[in-house]
């Protein structure tokens, strides 16, 4: 018997090896980018005098080492799937904040002394949180490097529109805030917002379910449940999911 149907909405670098882990705990797994990565190119980050890079996601880490090969700094990333990127991708020295921006602020002002250097921050055209100004008042130089965008998809496939239509969809994956709206708006697009009524969105913070229950008139959600991981962390938001034998919970 098949497992619960589970919708992941993360761009297609992240969400084929997610894919891969659910369905090997004996989920069925579709996967529905709502972002799109596209490589911005560029000269080689000029690191000469930075102290440390921060990583806000993985992608960033993807475009860093699209650039350069200088994997010889420091690396304090956001979360743990984005510290696991940077291991893989070369680096040596790798912290990970496990939470969010505020986290990643807290463990900068923790290892790092503002008079050592700059930082340089990683990161896409969008941003989640002021990275720049939370540490600027601590006294450290957060320069900038933009290598990625991520563009909203245009329309949802047909595969998750049949989904929807026949009732067969469990829950679905939110990540980011941004990727929550994208998916709201392109099923009321197509006609199908009442058919979230029998499907869960799993959410990795609360700024994330408050995006997922974006939809008409204040405080009506169109999910059957909305719920949020109990730590913004990939582990954590998979304890949400209900067992592969169609159990009430896996934490």
């Amino acid at each position: 018997m098949a497992g619960p149907h589970i919708l992941v909405t993360r761009p297609a670098e992240d969400s084929e090896p997610l894919a891969a882990h659910l369905r090997a705990l004996g989920f069925t797994v579709s996967v529905e980018p709502m972002l799109e990565i596209r490589w911005l190119d560029g000269p080689e980050p000029d690191i000469g005098n930075v102290q440390a890079l921060l990583f806000t996601s993985a992608n960033g880490v993807r475009g860093y080492t699209r650039r350069t090969g200088r994997l010889d700094r420091p690396v304090y990333a956001v979360g743990d799937a984005t510290a696991t990127a940077a291991r893989e991708a070369g680096f040596t020295q790798v912290e990970s904040a496990s939470g969010d921006v505020y986290a990643l602020a807290d463990l900068v002002r923790r290892r790092c002394a503002a008079a050592a250097g700059p930082l340089l921050h990683v990161a896409g055209t969008k941003l989640a949180g002021d990275l720049s100004a939370m540490l600027g008042l601590s006294g450290f130089s957060i320069l900038r490097e933009t290598l990625y965008d991520a563009v909203p998809s245009a329309r949802l496939s047909d595969g998750t529109a049949a989904l929807l239509r026949t009732g067969t969809l469990d829950a679905v994956l939110f990540f980011s805030p941004r990727t929550a709206r994208s998916f709201v708006r392109l099923v009321a697009e197509a006609g199908l917002i009442d058919r979230c009524r029998t499907v869960d969105a799993l959410c990795l913070s609360p700024a994330v379910a408050e995006a997922a229950r974006a939809y008409g008139e204040l405080g009506v959600t169109p999910w059957q449940n909305v719920r949020v991981a109990p730590r913004p962390e990939q582990d954590s938001l998979l304890g949400l999911l209900p067992e592969p034998s169609g159990g009430t919970g896996r934490a």
